[in-house]
C-alpha cells in the first residue's frame, strides 16, 4: 500500500506476535486482533487479544493495554512505550491510547486496508467511523502498515467473515 512506513526487523518480529495473537483470538471464536506493549528497552510488558465475543465491544487489546498501562506504569514510562498491533487502532482505542499518554503505535494492517477488505466482501460498516489513529489523536507517532503481513491479516479477517 502507498501508506506503508518502513519498519525494522524488531518491529516486524513484534508485529508477527500480534498476528499470532489475532489468530488465537479467531481460533477462540473472537475477532482477529492482537497487541503488545513494549518498553523502551524492548521488553514486552503486556499482551492481549480481542475478547469481544461475549458482548463487551470495548474488550479490544489496544484498550486493555491502555488500561493496564494506566494502572501499572508511571507517565514517563508510558510515553516511551510502543504499542504493536495487528490492526490500526479504532477511534475508541486511539483515544484511550492518547488519554493514557502512551508512545508510538506500530500496526500490521491499516484501517484503510480493513475498510477496503470489508467493502470487497460486502460487509456493512460498523457503528464507529473508520478513522485513522492520527485523525483521533494527532499527536501520536504511528508506523505501518507492514505489507509483508497483509496477506496473513487479510486471510484472518476473510475467515472471520466466511470469505476464506
Amino acid at each position: 500500500m502507498s501508506d506503508a512506513t518502513p519498519l525494522s526487523d524488531v518491529d516486524l518480529a513484534h508485529l508477527r506476535r500480534c498476528v499470532e495473537l489475532a489468530k488465537e483470538a479467531l481460533d477462540d471464536g473472537d475477532e482477529p486482533f492482537g497487541s503488545l506493549l513494549v518498553d523502551r528497552r524492548g521488553e514486552v510488558l503486556f499482551e492481549d487479544r480481542n475478547r469481544v465475543k461475549d458482548g463487551d465491544a470495548t474488550r479490544h487489546p489496544e484498550f486493555e493495554i491502555a488500561r493496564w498501562a494506566a494502572a501499572n506504569l508511571p507517565p514517563e514510562e508510558r510515553q516511551t512505550a510502543t504499542v504493536y498491533t495487528s490492526g490500526e487502532h479504532c477511534a475508541m482505542c486511539a483515544a484511550a491510547h492518547a488519554w493514557v499518554g502512551l508512545g508510538q503505535i506500530v500496526y500490521a494492517s491499516s484501517t484503510r486496508q480493513l475498510t477496503e477488505w470489508h467493502r470487497e466482501w460486502g460487509i456493512a460498516p460498523g457503528p464507529v467511523a473508520p478513522l485513522r489513529i492520527t485523525d483521533v489523536a494527532p499527536g501520536i507517532e504511528v508506523a505501518g502498515p507492514a505489507p509483508s503481513l497483509a496477506p496473513e491479516v487479510r486471510a484472518l479477517h476473510a475467515r472471520l467473515h466466511g470469505r476464506a
